[in-house]
């Protein structure tokens, strides 16, 4: 067993970091005041490679593993959870669902433009009335010859006015429960698709976040990933990568606590020593390390299972869990250690707080997935082998 990153990850890094700190730490702030997205940024990461990360490289990606997708995660939420959101949909939710469930004509026709950014990829899962509750979604998909036609919404979806295609699951007409939904890719300039932004959002508010409409829209039978029937499949697979994608986000955000509040508790002086000696504020710093050492180990361990082909439903469930509460109090403790600063703009930690409280919501709640890991040890849940699996790597040339 070995802890250590190899070259290639540490390249990795210094990359997602330079990127991170260069390119979406100069404009967040004034993004987040405004409540505006960059679509800019999309084009940029795609350009740096970051996006494509671990798509193999037949497919135009970098070809990395899994653990250096974690590692782009955690710096780019360093910089700013807007960025990492991108990866976990796009990348995470998107692409490397395409990568597990996607035929061999559609990983050609997709993941290359997928790899490079030249297309944007969004998921699309919840209803209004269809969160938690996934067999609740009122959706539909009726098969009509050659084609199945869409009618529904989807909300609180992420890049929903900037994707070009939507991984969306949908219940068969005349279905159901489970065995009667089926997965889609979507195309924007379809006939019957619209999207609206969702304003006021709490965090995130660099991000784009919206609604998605399906007005009796055509999508072709080659476009329907899986089976009819492999819909909660595919969705609770998506999720397992979401997921992954999110906890390793987290670890970021821990970090970026760590550093706005060592140099504010060594720069700032009460009757002229450094807060950094009060044992209080040496607690809360502590604390905060503890955070991101435990994260690290979770979300690293699940990019190792990633890499051996090994289902880690149980184990990203609890990376996420932990690893988002962790960054949640992280980010209440940096607020406390900067006092009254810390609960206006001119410092970030009030953003990171609003931001992490979002990651304890999104991907499952941090009640879902309480109950999720009772379930595991109470005997209640077990998973059984998925029918489709991620390539694992090193992939095959």
């Amino acid at each position: 067993m070995d802890f250590a990153l190899n070259a290639e990850h540490e390249l990795i890094q210094e990359a997602a970091h330079k990127f991170g700190q260069s390119v979406v730490v100069p404009t967040v702030k004034e993004l987040d005041r405004t409540h505006t997205s960059d679509p800019t940024t999309l084009k940029k990461m795609g350009e740096a490679g970051l996006l494509g990360v671990c798509l193999p490289q037949k497919h135009g990606g970098m070809g990395a593993d899994y653990i250096a997708l974690g590692i782009v995660c955690e710096e780019l939420e360093r910089a700013d959870s807007t960025a990492r959101v991108v990866m976990s949909v796009h990348t995470g939710l998107h692409s490397m669902t395409l990568m597990q469930w996607g035929t061999a004509e559609q990983q050609a026709r997709w993941l290359p433009t997928l790899a490079t950014g030249a297309a944007i990829g969004a998921f699309g899962l919840t209803e209004p009335n269809a969160g938690s509750d996934v067999m609740g979604m009122t959706t539909t998909a009726e098969r009509v010859g050659d084609h199945y036609v869409l009618n529904g919404q989807k909300t609180w979806i992420s890049l929903a006015d900037y994707a070009d295609r939507f991984l969306v699951v949908a219940k068969l007409a005349g279905g159901d429960a489970k065995a009667r939904h089926a997965a889609f890719v979507v195309e924007r300039s379809a006939p019957g698709f619209s999207s609206r932004a969702i304003k006021g959002k709490l965090g995130v508010r660099a991000g784009n976040t919206g609604e998605i409409f399906f007005d009796n829209l055509k999508v072709p039978v080659t476009d329907r990933i899986g089976e009819e029937g492999d819909g909660f499949k595919v969705a609770m697979s998506a999720l397992d990568h979401g997921r992954y994608t999110v906890a390793a986000g987290a670890v970021g955000l821990i970090q970026a606590c760590l550093d706005a509040s060592l140099t504010y508790a060594k720069d700032r002086k009460v009757q002229g020593d450094p807060i950094a000696n009060k044992q209080l504020v040496q607690q809360m710093i502590a604390s905060m390390v503890q955070g991101r050492e435990i994260g690290r180990l979770l979300y690293q361990k699940v990019g190792w299972m990633k890499n051996s082909g090994q289902r880690h439903t149980k184990e990203v469930s609890m990376a996420k869990w932990v690893n988002c509460a962790a960054a949640f109090d992280a980010a209440n403790k940096a607020v406390e250690i900067h006092g009254a600063y810390g609960y206006c703009d001119e410092f970030p930690v009030e953003r990171y707080m609003r931001n992490a409280r979002g990651a304890m919501i999104y991907e499952g709640t941090h009640e879902i997935h309480t109950l999720v890991q009772a379930e595991y040890e109470l005997g209640y849940r077990t998973d059984k082998p998925l029918a489709k699996t991620l390539p694992t790597w090193p992939f095959e040339p």
